[in-house]
């Protein structure tokens, strides 16, 4: 018998979820969890093999409370169940170690199927998902020197103005480079570029 706990903190999601996975021989949802606080809990609690995890969640998002829910028991699976599916939320989710990432659009067949697989330890991606994935990987995010430039001086806490006046080019230019940088990274602001840039190897800590 596989058992479940399901995340996530709309009820009405969790009973569909349960109704689903109910009709499956061998699986058995054990536990529920609307945060991460009571994920973690939960999981200490039950034990279960396998965690279907959304990734909005109150206080805590998805990607923290899988961490801290492997944190806690390092042999349950965490399966990400969500509706988004941008490429920065795939990888957090990945590195912060969710053996799966599924989206809610899923049939019970594909659900049940996934739930089976990641309990042997196997990694289940959506479809649309491996996509993105594999196009990452083929496409390497590749940022011109300037631009590498202006985001390590974003990740010294420099202003506009202040880049500006250190690399001798007006604040519209620093904007402009930013903007493309945003485009490149998939992101749309200045602390998620440099968080980007970071986990990709891009920045380096301390530079």
């Amino acid at each position: 018998m596989i058992t479940v706990m399901l995340v996530d903190d709309h009820p009405v999601v969790r009973e569909g979820l349960r109704g689903m996975l109910s009709a499956e021989d061998g699986i058995e949802v054990v536990a529920e969890a609307g945060d991460a606080a009571e994920a973690v809990a939960a999981v200490r609690r039950h034990e279960p093999d396998v965690v279907l995890m959304d990734l909005r969640l109150p206080n805590a998002d998805g990607v923290e409370a899988t961490a801290r829910v492997l944190a806690q028991r390092p042999r349950t699976r965490v399966v990400v169940l969500t509706t988004y599916e941008t490429d920065r939320d795939i990888l957090r989710a990945v590195e912060a170690g969710a053996t799966g990432y599924l989206l809610k659009d899923a049939s019970r067949q594909d659900l049940a199927q996934a739930v089976r697989a990641a309990a042997r330890g196997e990694t289940v991606l959506a479809p649309s998902v491996a996509a993105k994935l594999v196009t990452r990987m083929r496409s390497p995010v590749e940022l011109s020197p300037r631009e590498i430039e202006v985001l390590r001086l974003v990740a010294r806490g420099r202003t506009n103005a202040e880049i500006g006046r250190e690399l001798f080019i007006s604040e519209a230019t620093v904007k402009t480079h930013l903007l493309r940088a945003f485009g490149k990274l998939g992101v749309s602001d200045r602390t998620s570029a440099v968080t980007t840039a970071l986990e990709r190897g891009i920045l380096r800590s301390g530079e």
